[in-house]
């Protein structure tokens, strides 16, 4: 689990692709200082393993898997890149961002960059199974960051970057036409699977009863509208 609040840009130093994975390496020189084998660090918004690291050189190796590489933007990466890292959240640690699975859901594209006052407008590009739980105030996972959905359009959403966002993440310096990584907020995927009911077929009769009436009630209350 992690918040989206990146710590640090690292640097990637080879992405070795086999036939169904890969071995990614990154220079990380604040990521690394806490770092063991096995812990789970999100990569440009994607939770991977570390599965070696070399502490005197700042490096950190990770496996990817055929799947990820797939249905993530890190098969693009190439070594100079720079990369959104955030170490997976503790107890002791602080919330600022929102809840981040680090599990992609799809890919979007920049489509505009826009200057906004001192910050930028960012219109991308994205997927109708990522679009559908996205509103408008709600927060959502953009390479990682913790970012909040201004407008949500036909087939895209828009964020506004402030300029710390920029220079410390990713965000600030991709351009037009380049891709990202987007996960949903996770709540919303809850609600949606409520809402459409199939999470009511997988309860008992009873607990069945209870919700319907739960959704009679919000409809006639004007919460939702179907």
């Amino acid at each position: 689990m992690f918040t989206g609040l990146i710590i640090e840009l690292g640097e990637v130093v080879s992405l070795e692709k086999k036939t169904e994975s890969a071995r990614l390496s990154i220079k990380a020189s604040e990521v690394v200082k806490d770092a063991v084998p096995g812990d789970s660090i999100a990569v440009n918004g994607v939770c991977l393993t570390v599965t070696k690291l070399l502490t005197h050189n700042s490096e950190l190796f990770f496996d990817v898997s055929y799947e990820t590489m797939r249905s993530t933007n890190l098969g693009n990466l190439k070594r100079g890149d720079r990369v959104n890292l955030e170490p997976s959240l503790r107890l002791n640690s602080k919330v600022g961002g929102h809840f981040v699975t680090g599990h992609v859901e799809d890919i979007g594209k920049i489509r505009s960059k826009t200057p906004s006052g001192n910050a930028l407008r960012i219109e991308i590009e994205t997927p109708d199974n990522v679009l559908r739980y996205l509103v408008e105030k709600g927060s959502v996972a953009v390479d990682g960051i913790s970012l909040t959905v201004v407008d949500v359009l036909k087939d895209a959403f828009s964020v506004v970057i402030i300029p710390h966002t920029a220079k410390m993440t990713t965000i600030g310096f991709k351009n037009v036409g380049d891709t990202v990584n987007l996960e949903p907020d996770i709540l919303g995927k809850y609600v949606a699977k409520f809402l459409t009911g199939s999470w009511l077929i997988t309860h008992g009769a009873q607990t069945k009863n209870q919700d319907s009436e739960l959704l009679s009630a919000l409809k006639k209350s004007g919460f939702i509208s179907k």
